[in-house]
């Protein structure tokens, strides 16, 4: 027996939320409301910019779920963040294929919030 799309996104956020901290907690229940407004990129980046632990972290969780096979994005090949973003940006990427990443951000996210919340 398989699992689920579903069940692999849950799998792979408990194994994210492990030893948070509150500060994660926090950033995790304001990530999806700050793509939905910005934009998965300048979300990622913003994330960057800030070097915080809890900020690095989360970025760190988003973009390793987008290389994985089950996020259906072949077209990230790496979860470090200047080759996302190069690869995220490229004209190779069409914007089916952004909004399908940004999509599947918001669904980690989902289960990141979630959980983090559960065991922060």
């Amino acid at each position: 027996m398989s699992q689920s799309l579903d069940q692999k996104r849950a799998a792979y956020a408990w194994g994210c939320v492990a030893e948070v901290s509150s500060d994660y907690v926090n950033l995790a229940k304001a990530a999806p409301s700050l793509i939905m407004g910005n934009g998965l990129m300048q979300t990622l980046a913003f994330f960057k910019s800030k070097g915080k632990g809890h900020h690095e972290k989360l970025l760190k969780d988003i973009l390793g779920w987008l290389v994985k096979p089950e996020a259906a994005c072949p077209f990230l090949t790496s979860s470090q963040f200047e080759g996302a973003m190069a690869k995220l940006a490229s004209a190779e990427v069409s914007s089916e294929q952004y909004l399908h990443a940004t999509q599947e951000a918001l669904a980690i996210l989902k289960w990141i919030r979630q959980f983090a919340a559960a065991r922060g």
